[in-house]
């Protein structure tokens, strides 16, 4: 437990930052969500329109720390490879 002032008041901020993530992950998921359901039901055109949405949203979760740059690309690079494939 934390016993110094500075140890509550980091771990007060550690619970905030922990919120703002998981909200912003979330968010992500939801992104990603809409295009697997796009590809799923074989709508090419809504799956470019969900790519493109969601795409800004994956970068914008590197710039903030919640996933790794290279891990954001492979997401993005498999997406339009199978929205691509789409007939």
């Amino acid at each position: 437990m934390a016993n110094s002032p500075q140890a509550k008041k980091r771990a007060r901020q550690i619970e905030r930052r922990t919120a703002v993530n998981k909200a912003r992950k979330s968010r992500i998921r939801t992104f990603l969500r809409a295009v697997e359901e796009a590809i799923a039901s074989g709508d090419k055109a809504a799956a470019t329109a969900a790519l493109r949405a969601a795409q800004p949203e994956l970068m914008r979760g590197v710039t903030k720390g919640i996933f790794h740059k290279n891990t954001a690309s492979r997401k993005v690079s498999r997406l339009a490879s199978r929205v691509k494939v789409l007939s």
